[in-house]
């Protein structure tokens, strides 16, 4: 995994993990790699990827059987669609807002360039 300068590694794995989920990757109920497989797997301390899954635990995203490991939640994918979208409206969606103003892309460009990129 190569990691990405302003934002801590234990969020990246948050955001690999959500993905993963998303993708149905891992779908409801499936045991996810333990911390220690994926501490080794991605080349970091076990202590972010437990913070990492920690914060995902409390979302209600994963939940923890003691002794065997995390699993994905039933309601994970929800809760991710609500999270994330939270996240893009405040924080990614402004700054997109603003480029298009600086650049002079109007809706209807967007909405062609949308559609020729999603088709990829």
């Amino acid at each position: 995994m190569e990691f990405r300068k302003g934002q801590t590694i234990y969020e990246q794995i948050g955001d690999v993990v959500r993905e993963n989920i998303l993708t149905e990757k891992w779908k409801r109920n499936d045991k996810v790699s333990s911390v220690r497989e994926l501490a080794a797997e991605i080349e970091v301390n076990p202590n972010t990827v437990m913070r990492a899954y920690s914060i995902l635990q409390e979302n209600g995203i994963l939940y923890n059987k003691r002794g065997i490991g995390f699993f994905v939640s039933d309601k994970a994918k929800t809760i991710i669609h609500k999270l994330d979208k939270e996240i893009f409206v405040k924080q990614e969606l402004p700054l997109l807002f603003k480029k298009m103003k600086l650049l002079e892309i109007d809706f209807d460009e967007l909405r062609s360039l949308y559609k020729k990129l999603s088709k990829k």
